[in-house]
């Protein structure tokens, strides 16, 4: 069955849940499914260790009888179990109490043209010939430098994917979708010391993926730099978050204005829509139409037509992050967010990581960060880090067993500047971040 045919098919599969959905009394249902199928090869020391083929199916729908909702999830595709799947929310919501704010998202705001993203270009691989590409890559690491004394592995993993969305507004709507990554994880061992890192690239496209020699010998440098670390005195001071950890930034920023935390009024940007929370260059946006993106969607979970953003426009944060359910109960209109934000970007400010390093002159370059302390009720922001100690704008030795701490809100407000070297793997967009000052616990 080709891509073309798996969309009609699961298609159908929508339209007959929601057939049987009337059926069963639902005043209103919707569904998603999902249908994957993955290959994963994992070598390590130039053996292949393990081969895992994977094929994946997965169904959630939900029923409202008025506002009272229940739902269910399967695995099973067949008619029969998805007839059950059907019965078994409707039961739910027959004993659920009424909420206002439950429903369908507003009809008016459907993907009724749903464009093509580009989202789906398989790999015609094989399980010998992924295992062929991550031995090169795991080669190209180990052979970099003889204390690179032994690996975890590397890694290629590929993925097809197809996903239908539908509701009773009528709206059924599906496409296609790649996702294919390639890791390598190494040791660096120096006397007693030995340091792990790893590094790696993911893409839509295949050949679009880094070389694989490069991601090893990347993973390499990255674990030779950790060797001899030391540990560093408490103190205050400038703190450089290196493009590969600044993702967890902006995602901070994402949790703190979504709907459900707004109006539960559990987030430190509570009513700050329309106030300054970034200096006056600071630009972020979402950009979910961008072909190719690694988190493009042309609707999202719950139908809604999707479009690019601007979240925060000359440091002011422009709006919130809004599903249906969050839009009512704030009294205002779905942004399409159901599902996250796709395809974020924070505008730079040009510098190259190399003078990034010399406006902070002396602080901490962080390259690690370990554990969750980050309190989105106060913006209270603690973690386990590692990284370099800098001064006189170069790295002078590697750190580690320290903790970065501040509060979110002076953390943006003290962004000096976002670097130009955002050609990090993934969904966010962004370059190093430079914050003045923060507390650094060491010794």
């Amino acid at each position: 069955m080709n891509q073309s045919e798996k969309i009609a098919t699961l298609k159908q599969v929508v339209e007959d849940l929601l057939q049987e959905a009337r059926h069963q009394g639902a005043d209103a249902a919707e569904a998603g499914v999902s249908a994957q199928t993955g290959l994963s090869v994992t070598v390590r020391l130039g053996e292949t260790e393990t081969i895992e083929h994977t094929s994946d199916n997965g169904l959630g729908v939900t029923v409202y009888f008025g506002q009272r909702k229940g739902s269910a999830n399967t695995t099973d595709l067949r008619p029969d179990a998805v007839r059950e799947s059907v019965a078994a929310a409707c039961r739910i919501a027959r004993y659920t109490s009424e909420d206002p704010a439950a429903g369908l998202a507003d009809p008016d705001l459907m993907a009724r043209n749903v464009p093509d993203l580009d989202l789906y270009h398989p790999w015609e691989l094989d399980a010998d010939g992924a295992a062929a590409i991550a031995r090169d890559c795991e080669d190209a690491a180990r052979s970099l430098d003889p204390r690179i004394s032994n690996s975890e592995g590397a890694s290629l993993y590929t993925q097809r994917s197809s996903f239908v969305y539908g509701n009773s507004h009528g709206f059924v709507g599906g496409y296609p979708s790649t996702r294919h990554s390639l890791s390598c994880s190494v040791i660096a061992q120096q006397g007693e010391d030995m340091q792990r890192d790893y590094w790696y690239d993911s893409n839509r496209v295949p050949a679009d993926l880094a070389d694989p020699a490069e991601i090893g010998r990347q993973a390499a440098e990255r674990s030779l730099a950790r060797l001899n670390g030391r540990q560093l005195g408490t103190r205050q001071c400038p703190v450089l978050f290196r493009a590969d950890v600044a993702p967890s930034l902006l995602r901070s920023l994402f949790s703190a204005i979504r709907g459900h935390a707004v109006y539960r009024k559990s987030t430190f940007l509570l009513d700050q829509v329309g106030t300054q929370i970034f200096p006056d260059w600071v630009s972020i946006s979402e950009d979910p139409l961008r072909p190719r993106g690694q988190a493009s969607a042309p609707f999202d979970n719950e139908g809604v037509a999707t479009r690019y953003r601007e979240l925060v426009a000359a440091g002011v944060l422009q709006g919130y992050l809004l599903d249906s359910y969050s839009a009512r109960k704030l009294g205002l209109q779905s942004t399409a967010s159901a599902g996250g934000v796709r395809n974020a970007r924070i505008a730079s400010t040009g510098q190259p990581f190399d003078q990034l390093l010399s406006e902070m002159d002396k602080g901490v370059l962080v390259t690690e960060l370990m554990g969750q302390g980050t309190n989105m009720v106060t913006g209270d922001y603690s973690r386990g880090a590692a990284g370099f100690w800098v001064e006189n704008g170069e790295i002078q030795y590697p750190i580690d067993e320290i903790t970065v701490a501040g509060n979110l809100e002076d953390m943006f407000r003290q962004l000096l500047a976002v670097g130009n070297d955002n050609d990090i793997p993934g969904s966010v967009d962004t370059g190093s971040w430079l914050i003045e000052s923060m507390m650094v616990g060491g010794d």
